[in-house]
């Protein structure tokens, strides 16, 4: 009797039950990303050709990408690209990889300027790594001035990557926070780094051992770049500028205190869609 072929139903179930075995949650998805990766195909064509065998190249290459995969590396990184606000963006373990999470900081900017009625708003995205925060807000505003500053160089080289490829005008600068920065702007935007150390051994494999610390941690208790920023900040901004911090769902009274004691006025704290704490806006005064 001839072997069982692997088709592309069969090795998407022995894939999901593997991976689910190494207590990876997203399992399926994780399966069929990979799957698509290798045969190119999009995603919808895996459920209509479940019955087509895999050739030997096919399954070798897929090996090589579970493997990774296995050994908790994360989906983005094997891809090298991760969509954000409906754009790829490319990624390597020299940027943290975009979240849906941060989508909700972009819509806190594009509601400000809408309501504010801004003309050629002057925007800073602090601490940019893969560019997704400057050149998403590039992108939906075209007549507003972008810059996006990073500590890495690294990381900055990805960012400009990802400008360019999505043909976005932004302006780079390797800075510190805002150290190598004049301003003034009428926006500063920042996804810093705000995990506390003490919480390393709690995070998951994926990101504890693959992404880069330095957009991860923060001081003990996660608020370190934080409390620069908002003290720095004030300095660079126009009168009537505005802020938008991603935070930690534990975060908003702090980061609430934090923004009231350097100055700022009108804080708010918005939830993500899963109700947790995700985004602090407040404005300097006029």
């Amino acid at each position: 009797m001839a072997p069982e072929a692997w088709t592309i139903e069969r090795i998407l179930k022995a894939t999901q039950e593997y991976f689910a075995g190494k207590g990876i949650a997203s399992a399926r998805l994780d399966s069929e990303l990979l799957l698509v990766e290798v045969l190119k195909i999009k995603r919808i064509q895996l459920y209509t050709s479940y019955d087509r065998p895999l050739t030997e190249p096919e399954r070798d290459a897929y090996r090589a990408l579970v493997k990774r995969r296995a050994a908790h590396e994360p989906v983005a990184y094997i891809l090298g690209s991760r969509e954000f606000y409906g754009r790829p963006f490319v990624v390597n373990r020299d940027v943290l990889i975009p979240r849906p999470e941060t989508e909700h900081l972009i819509d806190a900017v594009l509601k400000h300027v809408k309501e504010r009625a801004l003309t050629g708003p002057r925007i800073i995205d602090v601490g940019t790594g893969s560019g997704a925060i400057a050149v998403t807000l590039a992108k939906e505003l075209p007549d507003a001035n972008v810059t996006a500053c990073d500590v890495s160089a690294k990381a900055l080289d990805v960012a400009r990557a990802n400008a360019k490829s999505l043909d976005a005008a932004v302006t780079f600068v390797e800075s510190d926070l805002l150290n190598g920065t004049t301003g003034p702007f009428d926006i500063v935007a920042a996804n810093l780094p705000y995990i506390g150390t003490s919480e390393r051994a709690s995070l998951a494999p994926d990101v504890r051992d693959h992404e880069p610390s330095l957009a991860l941690f923060s001081g003990a208790d996660g608020l370190d770049a934080i409390r620069r920023l908002v003290v720095d900040a004030v300095v660079v901004s126009a009168r009537g500028g505005f802020i938008a911090l991603e935070i930690g769902a534990s975060q908003g009274a702090a980061v609430r205190a934090l923004l009231g004691e350097a100055g700022w006025v009108n804080v708010k704290v918005e939830a993500d869609l899963a109700g947790h704490a995700r985004v602090v806006t407040a404005e300097r005064p006029h």
